[in-house]
Order: C-alpha cells, then structure tokens, then sequence
C-alpha cells in the first residue's frame, strides 16, 4: 500500500513539471490517465467539476503552443475532437502524459520503495 511519503513524491512529480500546477489539474490528469479518450463533460461527472473548470484544468495539462492549452501548458494531454458531438473532445495522454502515468504507477506500486524521485527539486517528503 502506498504511504504518506509515496504520494508526496507523487505530487512533487507534478510540481516538477511546474510550481503553478494545481489540485484540479493533478486530478483531471488523473482521471485521463485512468480513462483515456474521456469527453471533457466526464471529467466533470467523474471529478465534480464544473464545465468551466474541467474545461481549464484539462487544457492546462494541454500541450504549449497548441490553440486548445492553457498555461501552464504542462504538455501531458491532447483534445481530439469527436465528430458525433458538436463542441466535445475526447481526452488522451500525450508521450509525456503516458510516461508521467508510468512514473506514477511506479511510484505508487505496493512492492516499490521510493526510488523515483523528482528530476531537480527536493521532495517534501525528505
């Protein structure tokens, strides 16, 4: 089971990424990466957000330089379009998304000890 710490070094993992991330972006994050090809509107359902706020949250995770993200432009997910819904986009990791997504379960997983640690940054769990 993962401690106190394991999820601290999690966190830092987004913090290294960017000292503004927030607790809405971590979780919009997470629910993608643990439903990729979610619509925005299901990020609201699954989190309790409002449409503005998963909206923003999601397209702060975007990818810099892309029309649809927002900084902190973290580069972690990409919008697709989806056809059969007027203004939906469907939600997917990107490469980095995918490797975050990995750190994590790694981070996270029972049988591993704390050998990942943030790139650059002194962890708040030292």
């Amino acid at each position: 089971m993962a401690t106190r710490r394991d999820l601290i070094r999690a966190l830092d993992a987004f913090r290294a990424l960017s000292p503004q991330v927030n607790l809405h972006q971590i979780i919009a994050f997470l629910l993608v990466a643990e439903n990729e090809g979610l619509l925005v509107g299901h990020v609201c359902a699954l989190a309790g957000f409002s449409q503005s706020t998963a909206s923003r949250s999601l397209r702060a995770n975007g990818v810099a330089g892309t029309p649809w993200a927002v900084p902190p432009a973290l580069g972690l997910v990409e919008a697709c379009r989806v056809s059969r819904f007027a203004s939906g986009h469907a939600i997917f990791l990107t490469p980095a998304g995918r490797d975050l997504r990995d750190a994590l379960d790694a981070m996270l997983a029972p049988s591993q000890g704390h050998a990942v640690a943030s790139a650059g940054r002194r962890s708040l769990a030292d």
